[in-house]
């Protein structure tokens, strides 16, 4: 095994916050050192828990729609990394799944980062994954000013069900971001 295939069992195997969780660890993750893009999200879902496939749900389907891709490319780990805040499922809070653990990323993010020397695009999708990256700020107000933040950076929201809502109110995402977001994605995957 090389550096990176360790690291990648490590994480795999990983078990920090088994007291904090309220089922079994199950870190899911999907990398490469060849990848160009990185998804980087808050934390699974109950469903990616279940199936340990990242994004295996309806907002995985609104994912790939909005990038513009296919799942065989989204899954495609030689060029598509997906490295959220926290690998674990977090379980259940008041409104929807609990927020990304605080152990996960400080533990492993920049060390996983730095075995993928080729990524050209970060894509920060929703709140945790933004604020991590880039501070505190609010999250319609980055997404509207996406530009700022690249070529490094596109934020994104979060794609569930309630960004239907959001989109709704917020009709500049579909006209505006969402034609950026596609072509940068196919930019970054072609390795331009």
């Amino acid at each position: 095994m090389n550096d990176f295939d360790n690291l990648l069992a490590n994480v795999r195997a990983c078990r920090a916050c088994h007291d904090l969780l309220p089922h079994q660890p199950r870190p899911v993750v999907q990398m490469s050192p060849t990848a160009r893009l990185i998804v980087a999200s808050q934390a699974p879902g109950s469903k990616v828990h279940a199936s340990g496939v990242p994004f295996s749900d309806a907002s995985g389907e609104r994912l790939r729609e909005w990038m513009g891709i296919t799942s065989d490319q989204f899954y495609d780990a030689e060029n598509i990394a997906i490295l959220p805040m926290g690998f674990c499922y977090p379980g259940k809070a008041a409104g929807g799944d609990a927020p990304p653990l605080a152990r996960c990323a400080p533990l492993w993010r920049e060390k996983l980062l730095a075995q993928m020397p080729q990524v050209g695009l970060t894509l920060l999708v929703g709140t945790h994954a933004q604020k991590h990256v880039l501070g505190p700020g609010r999250m319609r107000d980055r997404v509207r000013n996406f530009r700022g933040f690249l070529p490094r950076y596109f934020p994104l929201p979060h794609p569930s069900w309630r960004s239907t809502i959001w989109m709704r109110d917020n009709p500049w995402f579909a006209t505006d971001v969402l034609p950026a977001l596609r072509y940068r994605v196919r930019n970054a995957l072609q390795g331009t």
